[in-house]
């Protein structure tokens, strides 16, 4: 199958692992095709091609919400639901957007122009839908990095709270801050773990355990996750009330399907985190060499990977904050305020009235280059 042909992710279903591989290849080669000329995100994007495609395939996307986090991640799944014919348009005017966006398509259940909202996002979907007595899966994708940010965590933990709210939590590990190495024997043990007769033999453990004193059972509960967390990691996650599986080689399609089915399948309810490590830029080597200039990038040679420096004499508004900073009058504006009261200011106002600078600097700057195309007026001109 070719990916020009694909208007629904549902016809992912029933491919083979090499149908789904080559079409990995042709999301890679139309991101770059088309990010080298428009400019975005690219190594996000070409870092979990594998994992959209597996993650899609274990899916009924007529039902099944996913959720991207922040969506720079999110251009293989446009490329997948509807949007290949369209894709040259990216980030243009009337275009296709460089973050998912729910005007856009049926597909795009949450729109964030910043990280770690999507475990939020997908539990409150979560929760609407139990009480609205429907059946379907709630997936969130997040990244390492955005697995820090507090509202994130804040949803982890109301989530581990709710241990009768299926959810699913991707956590796309493409740094390797979390990861050990994985392989062979860790998918193995992925796939085990997350079996049905697993954790249907878990559940008859949990049960008899129960019939025992108090201590005995909770005894028995933490050797298990301690056993597990010892063979796998995870024992953060499971501290937190996720079940935990992984890690998994999130570019090895053989690898990820097993695993997906397995978690799709489960009867018990209950959040689960899926640990996948992939890479930044998989796929593209200039990218792969160098994740962070090629984590959002300008118009750029694909052969080559360089990308031309921009021209023009106007300076960025980082470098003019920095110079007002350095040159201007700091508190300026403030002592401005209390000069109508003959107020002396000490030095512990000088540093308030400094930091207020900062944040109105902030301000203005913003709102002139926004919507004027100017630069900055008073203070931040004597800059330039």
């Amino acid at each position: 199958m070719l990916l020009s042909e694909l208007s629904h992710p549902n016809q992912l279903h029933g491919l083979t692992v090499s149908q789904l591989e080559e079409i990995a290849c042709q999301i890679r080669e139309r991101h770059l095709q088309v990010v080298s000329t428009s400019g975005g995100h690219l190594g996000p994007g070409l870092g979990v091609v594998e994992l959209t495609l597996a993650l899609y395939q274990t899916l009924d996307l007529d039902f099944d919400k996913v959720v991207w986090d922040v969506g720079h991640q999110g251009y293989p799944h446009k490329l997948i639901t509807g949007r290949f014919n369209q894709f040259d348009s990216l980030r243009q005017q009337n275009g296709v957007a460089g973050y998912l966006k729910r005007s856009e398509s049926k597909f795009d259940h949450f729109g964030a122009g910043h990280a770690s909202t999507s475990i939020s996002a997908a539990l409150g979907m979560a929760i609407a839908r139990d009480r609205k007595g429907e059946n379907y899966k709630c997936v969130a994708v997040i990244g390492d990095g955005a697995l820090t940010g507090g509202m994130a965590l804040e949803a982890i933990n109301h989530a581990g709270h709710l241990p009768n709210t299926p959810l699913v939590v991707v956590l796309n590990d493409n740094d390797m801050s979390i990861a050990p190495p994985v392989g062979a024997m860790s998918a193995y043990l992925s796939r085990l773990i997350s079996s049905k007769s697993y954790r249907s033999l878990r559940h008859v453990a949990t049960q008899v355990a129960m019939k025992f004193p108090r201590p005995l059972a909770q005894a028995f509960k933490r050797a298990e996750e301690y056993a597990r967390g010892m063979i796998t990691g995870g024992t953060l996650f499971e501290e937190l009330g996720f079940y935990y599986v992984g890690p998994i080689d999130g570019h090895n399609i053989d690898h990820l399907l097993p695993v997906l089915r397995n978690v799709r399948d489960a009867k018990s309810g209950g959040p689960v985190l899926i640990h996948v490590v992939t890479r930044k830029g998989h796929g593209y080597p200039p990218a792969e060499n160098s994740a962070d200039k090629f984590h959002g990038v300008n118009k750029f040679d694909v052969v080559t990977g360089v990308q031309p420096t921009k021209k023009g004499n106007a300076p960025s508004y980082t470098a003019i904050f920095v110079k007002s900073l350095i040159h201007g009058e700091p508190y300026l504006y403030w002592s401005r305020i209390f000069r109508p009261f003959e107020y002396v200011m000490t030095e512990e106002d000088s540093y308030i009235a400094t930091m207020l600078h900062i944040l109105t600097s902030i301000r203005m700057g913003i709102t002139c280059f926004v919507e004027t195309g100017s630069y900055f007026p008073d203070v931040m001109a004597k800059a330039v």
